[in-house]
């Protein structure tokens, strides 16, 4: 299943980023920490890449520290890029946006040449709290929700200091197929884009792989090894009393349970994804991507030689 989600008004956000970046000093790509890469934008590397960029692995109160680190150290490496963890809501980390900022763009600062920062990030990845904190007041709407903030505002932090906030935006064809199910996951996608079971299903598997502990300890499962994802997705339904009736499992809501849970960290401290483990989904995806396209291309090929073809026949008839 391919999960995609590319709602008017991105399109919109592109163009103002693509016009708005010209003039810019530094660009901030806040990223969930529990899917740092799922959660970077390929789109928004396209528009800013010459620019210096931020990357802000945010929620990370709610990732895996022990996977924090290399993400961290993944992004460091990259040319003109920093990459802090932090968690938005708290006001003192948060400030250190600003010295990195500098850091990025020492050439910048006083009222000649004011820092001008572009603040970008997938949908509900938490920039209008980050904003909100950084500001001290309730300049940006926040929600648990995709899609919030629909406008670009600017907003002053410092006299020398101008942020300038965007829609959440995802790009237009998500080419990594486990990225769609860590987006959707995490709440960055619209919910009539995707199957919650389906969804549900595939978080339940890596977790059973990979935080088997969490999983058992939060909803007394027991032999869990020995279990299906199916099986685990109705243990949850039948523990939190989600049922139809006749003693069927609601699995809708048994998907929304488990979800829920991870969202909001109840379920414990959890990444889905390492920078290994990303980069082979990645060269996966492009290759599965640059086959169909392959496809398309001889299939359009054909299309074109097909009527000359007829003519000749009909011609040397």
């Amino acid at each position: 299943m391919a999960i995609q989600w590319f709602p008017g008004h991105m399109h919109l956000t592109r163009k103002a980023i693509a016009e708005r970046v010209a003039d810019i000093d530094v660009v901030i790509e806040l990223l969930d920490a529990r899917l740092p890469g799922s959660s970077a934008n390929p789109m928004l590397a396209e528009l800013t890449g010459h620019k210096p960029g931020l990357k802000v692995l945010n929620k990370q109160d709610l990732a895996d520290p022990e996977r924090t680190g290399p993400w961290l150290d993944h992004y460091n490496a990259q040319p003109s890029t920093r990459a802090i963890g932090l968690d938005a809501s708290q006001t003192t980390p948060a400030r250190r946006l600003i010295e990195a900022c500098h850091a990025l763009a020492p050439q910048r600062g006083g009222m000649a040449k004011p820092m001008r920062v572009l603040i970008c990030g997938i949908p509900n990845v938490g920039k209008s709290t980050l904003i909100n904190t950084l500001v001290g007041t309730r300049k940006a709407k926040t929600g648990d929700e995709a899609g919030i903030t629909k406008m670009e505002q600017r907003i002053v932090l410092a006299d020398d200091f101008y942020l300038w906030d965007t829609p959440g935006m995802l790009w237009p064809r998500i080419v990594v197929a486990q990225s769609g199910f860590n987006l959707a996951a995490s709440g960055a996608i619209g919910r009539n884009a995707y199957d919650e079971e389906l969804v549900a299903l595939e978080l339940l598997g890596y977790l059973k792989r990979h935080y088997a502990g969490l999983l058992e300890a939060r909803f007394k499962l027991e032999g869990l090894a020995s279990l299906s994802d199916e099986e685990v997705l109705e243990s949850i339904g039948r523990q939190r009393g989600a049922l139809l009736g006749k003693g069927r499992v609601n699995l809708q809501k048994a998907a929304e349970i488990a979800m829920n849970e991870f969202r909001s960290g109840t379920l414990g401290r959890i990444t889905l994804e390492t920078p290994e483990e990303f980069a082979a989904w990645l060269a996966a995806g492009q290759l599965l991507d640059a086959q169909r396209q392959a496809k398309k291309d001889a299939r359009a090929r054909g299309k074109k030689r097909a009527p000359s073809g007829e003519d000749a026949s009909a011609d040397g008839g």
